[in-house]
């Protein structure tokens, strides 16, 4: 893959171009012990045990290796926009000691955090400015959507992490790109009707949905390389089929947003689409799409519009 010429970014620098991500312990690092733990014997014990074992180092979670890949665009040259990488978390400064030695361990480029002993994390998104919030805490991931940031819930995956070195993200197209008016009329009124309306509405452009904004920020960063050597492949992998995706091609071609793939399944389960994808996250709304793609590739819940009423 061929680099651009010129110094690398410094992603403590403050830029609008930037991309920034935040992110919780328990999506970064695999915490499940030690929250099991929380929840059974409470804080006081959690506290204990996370001081005793400050200095072992925490295993990876499901979006270490999407974190990995993000914070290598950091050293592609030239006028690459920076990505930075905010831990939030709900660990106190003392209990959260042992999240940054892991952090330092790995080698990753995170230094600004939020610690809000229990509180929830959300509130510190905006000052930080954060394009996407991943967390597996479905509160905090609520409140974000709430206050207008694409956000998810990181659920547990056996997915093995890519070989590839390419940042690859697939997202669903309803609900989590684009508004839900398209599956509340399939809900309400059928598949048929969908498809009528949809066919009647092509040059009319689709709603702005959750993720709108991070799409966005990653088609900036995706545009300061060559379409045909990007170290970023997206995909759009949705349950659309024909005559209905015209108005989803025209939407993004309205936007200005390259898609790099576009999968229109027409209901087809989507998880084997997404492994030959080789997605190193895939983000939907619906929780049984959810189910079956978090087995294949690490997956983030979108809990909003219609299928989360």
């Amino acid at each position: 893959m061929t680099q651009p010429a010129g110094n690398a970014h410094d992603p403590s620098s403050p830029s609008d171009n930037r991309l920034v991500v935040a992110i919780s312990s328990r999506a970064l690092f695999d915490m499940g012990d030690s929250h099991a733990l929380f929840e059974r014997e409470g804080l006081d014990a959690y506290r204990a045990f996370q001081i005793e074992h400050e200095e072992e180092i925490l295993a990876p979670g499901v979006a270490f290796p999407l974190v990995q890949k993000l914070l290598g665009l950091n050293r592609l040259a030239g006028d690459v926009p920076p990505v930075e990488v905010i831990l939030l978390s709900r660990n106190s400064g003392d209990t959260g000691l042992r999240i940054f030695n892991s952090i330092q361990h790995y080698g990753l480029e995170i230094s600004r955090a939020a610690f809000t002993s229990g509180a929830p994390t959300s509130d510190y998104i905006a000052p930080f400015k954060a394009d996407l919030f991943l967390s597996a805490n479905a509160e905090d991931v609520g409140r974000a959507l709430v206050a207008g940031v694409a956000a998810a819930t990181i659920l547990p995956s056996g997915a093995p992490p890519r070989a590839s070195e390419q940042l690859r993200i697939a997202f669903d197209g309803d609900a989590v790109i684009f508004g839900d008016e398209g599956e509340r009329v399939s809900r309400e009124e059928g598949l048929d009707a969908f498809h009528r309306s949809e066919v009647a509405r092509a040059q009319e452009p689709l709603s702005v949905g959750p993720f709108r904004g991070f799409l966005t920020a990653l088609h900036r960063l995706q545009a300061a390389f060559p379409a045909e050597d990007s170290p970023i492949r997206t995909a759009l992998v949705t349950a659309r089929s024909a005559p209905a995706h015209k108005r989803v091609i025209l939407t993004l071609r309205r936007w200005g947003v390259r898609i790099d793939e576009a999968l229109f399944l027409g209901g087809r389960d989507k998880g084997p689409f997404l492994d030959a994808f080789g997605a190193d996250i895939f983000f939907d709304d619906s929780p049984a799409n959810v189910e079956s793609a978090r087995r294949h590739v690490a997956t983030g819940h979108v809990p909003h519009g219609v299928s989360n009423v």
